[in-house]
């Protein structure tokens, strides 16, 4: 028998305790179950005919799910794309991982497990199995470390070692072959075994010293049966190494044209290769810049009110409810209200507009922005991992660790990559061996070191996440952030995107313009619908409501008020049953709508939006409202245009109305009057006529269409709602930041498929080379020093073209 311990979510009652426990003891297989309403867990005992996702599933299906947790680990000693499959393989076998994500570039891993079946501890024993170090990042919101800052100064030491020891032996191997009167000057003056005891001794401290990683880290993985780029390495130096000791110790074992020593290639291999990954570990290092940038912009310290005093205290110790005082010039430690004062604040890290903002009181203030010239006060309302600058680089590390479809191909070629390239050297040797000229033994450990060296999917596994990362990073810099990493490969396909009209394209902050009274005293009827509207979330509730404060009402108490999804409000005021809403409210609560239909068809003409009014079932009033288009749709549809992209616009507006605005603005497809659900419906038919479709929006009627898109793109100044139904969430309201994102989409996409095409047709083009395809036709076989010459630029190649993208402007 065998017991765990799950926690599990939703149980409320007694009651859920029991469903949870009969589902579990009905499994064929378990002999009891016992669950913990107070700690939230469910004791299991079972035998062997049941697994833990059995289990699992079972709670997911009776509707308590067992509780999932993410821990996030630093992996130090991943070198290609066999080491993340090696970790993620690792992972996943461990009881109670459900997903494992590593990601080569950032080197991390992202786990999900089962609460209280797995613990960071027991993970980190698991890699630390598979060769790897590995450390649980505790604090997920702290900056992330550069590591690879670490990591390149330690190489170059390395390097700057390698290379010393190694210059005398290539220069006097290879300058004698270049420059005949030095090799006869040094054959004349150094003799010749003498010279081979030095090349074995300096050959053998460079790969015991600088280029012992290789062998600590390669030799294991090839006992274990899971060669990695190290062993690749290692086989390589370690071959050319040993045939050239036994050159020099015992060369009577070997036959007479056979009898050169290799030490410079050994040793020229090391050194080329730490020479590959100090370049790499600098690149690198610049990819995680983005995050490294945001996290840097939180405040270290604040000035908060405490005890009758006003002490500066570190942000981790800052409370929701804490006053805070503001300097001029000092960052905001906090996301917050202001309580008093007045300024300007540089919000220009979270929207990207470089015009910094008014504050006074009331309006809210977001930590990491920067304050202008007054002083303020304000109100800690959001703190540590709820601040919206956490909140984003929360975002951003989830996006640049996330693994593309497209990265389903790398990884199955890379689980067979080095075992093939083994195998392939092991057969260039045998042919070499029977079929090549001689001295046949020399010609065949040439070529098979050669393959060894240069067929190295470091390449391969650095080709996604490293535009990953700078793709992602370069976005919230732009104010743009990839919440689902496929949103990024998904965006660049989409055929058509649908606009919600109101807050995208227009302003999303409409104004009052024609007020038609048709029954009943002006002021008192626009009183009675701005206290109705007040209990709307709506852009149009708040326009309503300036426009009763602009001519000085006071707005009467409203007993109830009901909204109705895509129709209006059905309120009590005072003894009056008031509807306030569009025609479908009227249709819906037969009210005669015959005295509408004037003033709605000199409001539909202007293509402004009407809302209706009826009391005690009698239509008395039509307000006009308008709300301003921004001023960059017109560049952000032609932008769209340009690239191959149909616009569409979705908007519970009047079909006259909507229509209005988009021959105003160039939009090629309108559906209007649409209900919340029908803007899903719309976004389906736009799928079936165009293909994939992008629906921007910002408000809570949007969400099913933002989740049923195929890439959901959120206005950041929108409902939380919306903004966790989206894929992308722009943090500024111009349309043109859509356009931004498609752009870093398909720039990043790009950026992939060339990194992923001079990996795979590097390794396609030389490792025949490499094995000496040339040499029957030309005479030329390739070095093994020009082998790992050539797989480290490989490698800096990916990642150097990856930072490419750094420099994606701004859209407009």
């Amino acid at each position: 028998m065998h017991s765990t311990r799950l926690s599990v979510e939703g149980m409320t009652c007694a009651s859920c305790v029991g469903r949870v426990e009969r589902a579990l003891k009905g499994m064929e297989g378990v002999a009891d179950a016992n669950v913990n309403l107070a700690t939230e867990t469910a004791e299991v005992m079972f035998d062997d005919a049941v697994t833990l996702p059995d289990l699992v599933g079972v709670l997911d299906k009776a509707g308590y799910p067992a509780r999932v947790e993410e821990l996030v680990f630093d992996i130090e000693g991943m070198t290609c794309a066999s080491c993340v499959g090696r970790v993620e393989r690792a992972l996943r076998a461990e009881e109670g991982v459900s997903e494992a994500s590593v990601n080569l570039a950032s080197e991390t891993a992202t786990v999900q497990v089962l609460s209280g079946v797995q613990d960071a501890d027991s993970l980190t024993k698991a890699i630390a199995r598979a060769g790897y170090k590995a450390k649980p990042r505790i604090d997920r919101e702290a900056a992330p470390v550069n590591r690879k800052a670490d990591e390149a100064r330690a190489l170059r030491k390395r390097l700057i070692w390698a290379v010393a020891l190694t210059l005398p032996v290539f220069v006097i191997e290879m300058g004698g072959h270049l420059v005949p009167a030095l090799h006869h000057w040094w054959m004349m003056t150094v003799p010749e075994w003498l010279w081979r005891m030095v090349q074995f001794a300096l050959t053998a401290v460079v790969l015991a010293g600088p280029g012992r990683v290789f062998f600590a880290k390669g030799l294991p993985s090839l006992m274990k049966g899971a060669p990695d780029m190290n062993a690749l390495v290692a086989l390589g130096a370690g071959a050319a190494f040993l045939y050239s000791s036994v050159v020099t110790f015992w060369p009577q074992s070997l036959p007479m044209g056979a009898q050169n020593v290799y030490f410079e290639a050994a040793a020229v291999i090391v050194s080329l290769i730490l020479l590959g990954r100090w370049l790499e570990a600098r690149a690198k290092g610049r990819t995680g810049e983005a995050i490294r940038t945001l996290a840097g912009m939180r405040a270290k310290t604040a000035r908060v009110a405490r005890d009758g005093a006003v002490v500066e205290l570190p942000i981790e110790e800052i409370r929701v409810g804490d006053v805070l005082h503001l300097r001029p010039g000092e960052k905001i430690a906090v996301d917050g209200k202001v309580l008093t004062g007045e300024s300007h604040v540089d919000e220009a890290m979270i929207s990207g507009e470089p015009i910094p903002v008014a504050k006074a009181a009331g309006q809210p203030v977001i930590a990491g922005t920067v304050n202008g010239e007054g002083a303020m006060t304000y109100l800690a309302e959001k703190v540590g991992a709820d601040t919206m600058l956490a909140q984003i680089i929360r975002m951003v590390e989830e996006a640049q660790g996330a693994k593309l479809p497209i990265q389903s191909l790398v990884d199955k070629v890379t689980m067979y990559f080095v075992p093939a390239v083994m195998a392939l050297a092991a057969l260039t040797v045998v042919i070499w061996l029977m079929f090549g000229p001689e001295p046949a033994l020399a010609h065949a450990l040439v070529a098979g070191v050669a393959v060894l060296i240069i067929a190295c999917p470091c390449a391969m596994g650095l080709a996604t996440p490293t535009s990953i990362m700078v793709g992602t990073g370069r976005a919230a810099e732009l104010g743009v952030l990839f919440r689902k990493g496929d949103a990024l490969q998904g965006l660049q396909e989409v055929k058509v995107i649908a606009f919600d009209k109101t807050g995208t394209l227009t302003e999303g902050r409409p104004d009052v313009t024609d007020l038609v009274t048709l029954a009943g005293e002006e002021a008192a009827l626009l009183a009675e619908v701005a206290a109705v509207e007040a209990k709307s979330e709506h852009p149009i509730a708040r326009a309503i409501e300036r426009a009763a404060e602009a001519r000085g009402l006071v707005l009467p108490e409203v007993a109830k008020a009901r909204a109705i999804a895509g129709h209006g409000i059905k309120a009590q005021v005072g003894e009056s049953a008031l509807l306030v809403g569009n025609m479908r409210l009227m249709t819906r609560e037969k009210i005669d709508t015959s005295a509408f239909e004037i003033p709605l068809a000199g409001l539909a003409d202007q293509g402004r939006t009407p809302v209706l009014v009826a009391r005690d079932g009698v239509a008395v009033m039509v307000l006009g409202v308008s709300d301003p288009v921004r001023s960059t749709s017109r560049q952000a549809i032609a932008a769209l245009h340009a690239r191959g992209i149909k616009v569409a616009m979705v908007s519970g507006d009047t079909r006259r109305a909507a229509e209005a605005v988009a021959r105003d603005l160039g939009i090629d497809h309108v559906e209007a009057e649409v209900l919340p659900k029908g803007k899903a419906k719309a976004v389906a038919a736009l799928r079936e006529v165009h293909g994939a479709v992008g629906f921007v929006g910002d408000g809570i009627n949007d969400a099913p269409a933002l989740a049923s898109a195929d890439v959901g793109i959120a206005v950041g100044t929108g409902t939380d709602v919306a903004i966790e139904a989206a894929d992308v969430v722009l943090m500024r309201g111009d349309p043109c930041a859509v356009v931004t994102a498609v752009d870093v989409s398909r720039k990043t996409m790009g950026n992939i498929r060339q990194n992923l095409f001079w990996a795979f047709a590097y390794n396609a083009a030389l490792i025949p080379v490499a094995a000496g395809v040339l040499y029957p036709s030309f005479g030329v076989q390739l070095s093994p020093m020009l082998g790992a010459g050539a797989m480290a630029l490989s490698s800096v190649f990916v990642v150097s073209n990856a930072l490419r993208l750094r420099r994606i402007p701004a859209a407009m």
